[in-house]
């Protein structure tokens, strides 16, 4: 299991599709939920695995079609899943720990409620494309008992454009020579695209308050 994990962050896919075959589509179901639905795995790799995913459809692995379909199914039932462990648990959650540490840090749930605050139930969208937040959001939206019809719509929405651009870029460009020989560094651009915004408020925030200070 441990080695399988370290191939799904390294987006090995070689290796995945001669070891598994047609079942890295239960893998890739299964990481995109985790992503969405479990508030304290955070940090799988979804922005780059979609895209690294859209182009192996593209090389003849995948249909994209129904990888669209099955990875867009993920994403609403782990966005559902962790918006009722918000409304079921709530902040409870904190108070677990594994070997002495929280499972879930509260740092992650503050930059959520900065995004929130920010941007009000349209988070619940743009939240797909951060890192982090994209976990947290639907959380959130559950501690603060947003009324559910709301938030599935905006899920909805939010997941079939999240894993559509992601996807199908992956697809449509993944093949072009320079981004295909180069699909670590592509990656890793894609990771601190999506990142970026959280960069930008975290210099706001340090830039704030140095002024109050």
């Amino acid at each position: 299991m441990l080695e399988l994990f370290e191939h799904i962050i390294n987006l090995d896919f070689d290796w995945l599709f001669k070891e598994y075959g047609t079942t890295v589509y239960v893998i890739l179901f299964a990481v995109i939920f985790i992503e969405t639905g479990l508030v304290a795995m955070p940090f799988l790799p979804g922005d780059s695995l979609l895209f690294t995913a859209g182009l192996f459809a593209k090389l003849g692995y995948m249909d994209i079609g129904f990888l669209f379909l099955l990875l867009f199914i993920a994403a609403v039932l782990g966005d559902n899943c962790n918006y009722w462990i918000g409304r079921t648990i709530g902040l409870k959650v904190f108070q677990i720990k594994i070997r002495g540490k929280n499972i879930v840090k509260q740092e992650y749930l503050d930059k959520t409620q900065s995004f929130y605050e920010k941007y009000g139930v349209k988070t619940i969208i743009m939240a797909r494309f951060v890192p982090l937040v994209r976990t947290f959001a639907p959380f959130v939206a559950g501690v603060g008992k947003m009324k559910y019809e709301r938030f599935l719509s905006f899920d909805v929405l939010g997941g079939a454009l999240w894993i559509g651009s992601m996807t199908f870029a992956g697809y449509f460009f993944g093949e072009i020579p320079i981004i295909r020989n180069n699909i670590g560094k592509v990656a890793l651009i894609i990771i601190f695209i999506s990142i970026l915004p959280i960069i930008i408020e975290v210099i706001k925030h340090r830039i704030a308050k140095k002024k109050n200070g």
